[in-house]
């Protein structure tokens, strides 16, 4: 009998046994899973401001902010438009008056640069007065386009077209960018000021491929007074 109440007292434990597993992990001594941290949203895209309007030394803001508007007007027609040259008339031709800029990171280079006999007829050294006219020899004023280059009278040059009615007649008159013995530096120990053009934005002789490495075919060049 003791046998037999062994027996059913060890069937009796049999189930207990088979419901050990069903107990929870920890209280079997397992570690519990780690937490994961909850994944943050992506941040928002921000669109890049536009650059503002680039400041010029000596050159009236005013001025500057006409040039970017004419760029901004003529688009279609500009291949280039990180890099504008803003040429101001208003200082003496013994100031660095052509201005070539980097849009794009403000970078600023300025230039000696003459303006035409007919502008200047007392060879004052100032700019009296533009004209569109064929035959003035005057340098003529608004937004241009540079165009392509080539060899002429002066050397290497590069076209200009005439965007404004105050110089639609630029690439007829042959108004372009070249460089000359009178726009060179030396003439400013020599003579007090530059030498006069027959219209055309001559540079120095030694600038002349910095004029062309920055605008290229398609920048705008923008020529007033302040």
């Amino acid at each position: 009998m003791l046998r037999a109440g062994g027996i059913a007292a060890a069937a009796i434990l049999v189930p207990g046994c088979m419901r050990q597993p069903l107990q929870s992990v920890s209280s079997l001594g397992a570690k519990p899973a780690p937490r994961v941290a909850p994944v943050a949203p992506p941040a928002p895209v921000v669109a890049a401001a536009a650059p503002a309007t680039p400041r010029v030394p000596g050159v009236s803001p005013a001025l500057v902010e006409r040039a970017m508007a004419a760029r901004d007007a003529n688009a279609g027609q500009l291949r280039q438009r990180d890099r504008i040259a803003i040429i101001d008339f208003t200082p003496a031709s013994y100031r660095s008056r052509l201005a070539l800029i980097d849009v794009a990171n403000g970078r600023v280079d300025k230039l000696l640069v003459a303006h035409g006999i007919g502008s200047d007829p007392g060879h004052t050294a100032f700019l009296q007065r533009f004209s569109n006219d064929d035959g003035s020899e005057a340098t003529c004023e608004g937004a241009f386009v540079a165009d392509d280059y080539y060899v002429g009278q002066h050397g290497r040059s590069q076209r200009l077209v005439g965007l404004d009615p105050t110089n639609s007649n630029a690439l007829a008159r042959a108004i372009v960018i070249h460089a000359a013995w009178y726009a060179n530096k030396d003439m400013l120990t020599t003579h007090g000021k530059l030498g006069r053009s027959q219209g055309c934005f001559a540079v120095g002789e030694a600038e002349l491929q910095r004029v062309f490495d920055h605008l290229g075919e398609g920048a705008l060049v923008y020529a007033a007074k302040g």
